[in-house]
């Protein structure tokens, strides 16, 4: 599990009035306690390292650094779509034109479907997310010049 989503579990945990977090993803499962002194613990139940998958996902961040724009990012941790409904047209493509407040993707949380809708106003230079891909909360998702 990525440090990143921990991180954020913990900060969720102390900004909440609750005690305990437990989260699970494939093999990997952490759980976040607190005590009444709200110091916060970490303790990991299974810990698998895949440092394949690691060295991709840097070269991936790498290569999204490169390209110069407006960063769009994920305001929340869902699942990611380019389209309102499975067949419908996606709001966006590479080479559009978008004005600020246009509809951009959709990130679902929680069965709840969130619009994203654009700060800038430009041409679309990249989508760097694929549809139906999880996204993370501040994940770079979409580049507007």
């Amino acid at each position: 599990m990525d440090i990143r989503k921990i991180k954020k579990l913990i900060e969720m945990l102390q900004d909440s009035d609750l005690k305990e977090i437990e989260v699970s993803q494939g093999d990997e499962s952490v759980r976040i306690s607190r005590d009444n002194k709200s110091q916060t613990h970490v303790e990991p139940v299974i810990q698998k390292q895949v440092v394949h998958e690691t060295n991709v996902a840097s070269e991936k961040e790498v290569q999204q650094e490169d390209i110069e724009g407006n960063q769009i990012t994920s305001p929340i941790v869902g699942t990611f779509y380019r389209k309102p409904s499975p067949d419908k047209d996606p709001f966006i493509k590479v080479g559009d034109v978008v004005q600020e407040g246009d509809v951009l993707c959709i990130i679902e949380a929680m069965k709840m479907m969130n619009e994203i809708k654009s700060d800038f106003s430009g041409k679309v230079v990249s989508i760097n997310v694929e549809d139906g891909q999880p996204v993370e909360y501040g994940q770079h998702i979409i580049t507007i010049n």
